[in-house]
């Protein structure tokens, strides 16, 4: 009987956790054109494939094709590894779908950015990835704050972020 109860206590506790809030809702409206440019990763959420990348900047540039250039770069073990990659608008403000490997596309959510087009907050279709995103190598830490507290109301563990270094 006390393993039936312990077993159920557990899944009950396992979907109560799936259930859980998680918000990656994007912004109501995002000028494309004002979002181009560089961005400096201030956090993420490591992943593979920037798995030990410091420095790590993301540009963005509209292609003649209407499309959107995506060149990511960074350091690792001192060594400069560029990723080129393309966007499509969506019907969605805020989504972008995104790809580096032929045909294939991941969702990138623009989820807050500030009035002034300097700080972001960025996720993806899962909990998997995040991203807070500056125009310059460093962020006032009020805003940072402002970013986590908004990416923890979302849903998103900010004990994940990792900090990326963007000064020598």
């Amino acid at each position: 009987m006390k393993l039936v109860l312990s077993s159920l206590s557990l899944m009950a506790l396992l979907l109560a956790s799936m259930l859980a809030t998680f918000d990656n809702s994007t912004v109501p409206n995002l000028d494309i054109q004002r979002y181009m440019g560089t961005w400096y990763e201030i956090a993420r959420f490591d992943h593979g494939f920037e798995k030990g990348l410091q420095f790590a900047t993301a540009n963005y540039s509209m292609r003649p094709d209407g499309k959107v250039k995506v060149v990511n770069s960074g350091y690792k073990n001192g060594e400069r590894k560029i990723s080129e990659g393309k966007a499509k608008t969506t019907d969605t403000p805020g989504l972008l779908r995104v790809s580096f490997f032929g045909p294939f596309y991941s969702d990138y959510r623009v989820m807050m950015i500030t009035p002034d087009y300097n700080y972001a907050l960025v996720g993806s279709r899962s909990k998997k990835y995040l991203w807070v995103l500056s125009r310059t190598t460093d962020m006032p830490l009020s805003v940072l704050n402002s970013i986590l507290d908004e990416a923890k109301v979302r849903g998103y563990n900010t004990n994940r972020l990792i900090m990326v270094r963007q000064e020598y």
